[in-house]
């Protein structure tokens, strides 16, 4: 299964963080899924970092791409398509990383693999 990785999920995973779900977990270690981490992740790493909001043992351009290769986490591109869907979603989430991530996740059927109420309130698979 391709599964779309929440931007505080693949540093929750990254970090072997407590919060992450057994489900989640479970998800990430199986060797029958194939991981996602959207480009939209990147940037709102990169962004958090350098407002001082994230903190990161490395600058987000070394550290990214380190662990999602150490991870065996594949980039997913932002398509034009996205972008432009994530106007027309309801404006239950006002996280524009976010509403990208739904966009990308139903553009491609994949399930998100995220803490976050409000993505399940889109049609949208959520595995948590």
């Amino acid at each position: 299964m391709n599964v779309l990785l929440d931007t505080c999920t693949f540093l929750w995973l990254v970090t072997d963080r407590r919060e992450l779900s057994k489900r989640a977990r479970e998800v990430f270690r199986s060797p029958e899924n194939r991981l996602f981490l959207s480009a939209a992740s990147a940037w709102e790493i990169a962004l958090k970092n350098a407002a001082g909001r994230l903190w990161l043992a490395d600058p987000p351009g070394t550290f990214v791409p380190r662990e999602r290769e150490r991870h065996a986490i594949d980039v997913l591109p932002i398509e034009e398509a996205d972008a432009l869907g994530a106007g027309s979603l309801p404006g239950w989430h006002r996280d524009p990383f976010d509403r990208l991530l739904v966009c990308q996740a139903l553009a491609r059927g994949m399930p998100i693999l995220t803490p976050d109420p409000l993505i399940s309130r889109y049609p949208v698979k959520t595995i948590w």
